[in-house]
């Protein structure tokens, strides 16, 4: 039976480390890594953002679960405080190498749950698609927001991807000085911004806008040809994590039939989808993401905790988000899925 936690138990200050990689790439990592933790979760961010990006996240899952957690973000190459690397190396194949080399290089031995957010969770569909050879550890619990497994190029804001725009945005981007940069993407986050949230929506727009704006053009061009091709649907069915997906109603970038898509195809995937929500779910609704997350690791299980006199009390849950939980059956068929 999974361990209790207790009242009185604190989180650990994190740890800044260094991992390099095979390629000589430098990757900026924070590892909230207790002694004894039970569980371990890996945050994987979406493109142009950075480990910043799953702050509401690792405060919630630290004070809630404190020692019995260990909780790893990391800057994706070309990144946050991660170094540049050569613009060929911007690939979702690349990120899933990077995933391998950073389970490795820090010693997670015991299978994680890997968290992910849209350009994260392609890199986690690329990784769990390789024989199992090529992974050093399976994880048990798979959480994808606002991703795909492939058909980027044909829906919503992603068919950009399938037309001449692309270069254009290259070409325009890399001599278009950074105060006219931060006019052009502004409307983009006041895209990403939800329909409907309790938080300001400025909060959100700059949050998003600081990392758009400092986020090296050649990284936010780099990664498109490699999005443009992206597709990891034949692999689903062979995911054996506990998955749960998570999507937004209003979000333009990765529409909601992504996600209705790997709720079919993944064995017992469950789909919580937010009508009102856009892409940065993470930011937008964090009690659904913090309930997916509980929900993928096991952590949901633990049904109370012991007070530090050893009397038992009931645990103290958030109200369970209001969303829609769409759980496919096995045996449906959905339109337009091939």
């Amino acid at each position: 039976m999974t361990a209790a936690l207790a009242l009185d138990d604190r989180p650990s200050r994190p740890i800044e480390r260094i991992v390099t990689t095979a390629d000589g790439v430098r990757l900026a990592v924070c590892d909230h890594h207790p002694s004894g933790a039970k569980a371990t979760v890996v945050l994987l961010h979406g493109l142009c953002l950075t480990q910043a990006s799953w702050s509401l996240q690792v405060r919630y899952l630290s004070r809630r679960w404190g020692p019995h957690i260990r909780i790893l973000t990391y800057d994706h190459r070309g990144h946050g405080a991660s170094a540049q690397a050569p613009v060929s190396t911007y690939t979702i194949d690349q990120l899933a190498d990077d995933l391998t080399h950073i389970l490795t290089a820090l010693d997670v031995h015991a299978p994680p749950t890997l968290v992910t957010h849209s350009m994260g969770g392609m890199a986690a569909l690329a990784y769990l698609s390789r024989p199992a050879s090529q992974r050093p550890i399976n994880p048990t619990g798979l959480v994808l927001i606002a991703t795909a497994a492939r058909k980027l190029s044909e829906r919503g804001l992603g068919r950009l991807l399938s037309t001449p725009a692309t270069t254009a945005l290259a070409q325009v981007a890399a001599h278009t000085p950074e105060h006219i940069l931060r006019k052009l993407v502004t409307p983009l986050c006041t895209t990403l911004t939800p329909i409907r949230n309790r938080k300001p929506a400025t909060t959100i727009a700059a949050t998003t806008l600081t990392a758009l704006t400092t986020t090296p053009v050649s990284t936010a061009i780099g990664y498109l040809p490699s999005l443009r091709t992206y597709d990891r649907y034949p692999s689903l069915a062979a995911i054996g994590a506990r998955t749960v997906i998570v999507s937004g109603g209003g979000d333009p970038l990765t529409p909601p039939e992504h996600a209705r898509e790997l709720a079919f195809a993944i064995p017992e995937a469950i789909h919580l989808h937010v009508p009102a929500a856009g892409h940065m779910l993470p930011q937008q609704t964090p009690h659904v993401v913090n309930h997916a997350i509980e929900q993928a690791s096991g952590l949901s299980l633990i049904p109370q905790i012991p007070s530090a006199a050893g009397i038992t009390k009931p645990t103290a849950r958030p109200n369970p988000p209001r969303v829609a939980r769409l759980q496919q059956p096995r045996n449906a068929q959905l339109p337009g899925v091939g």
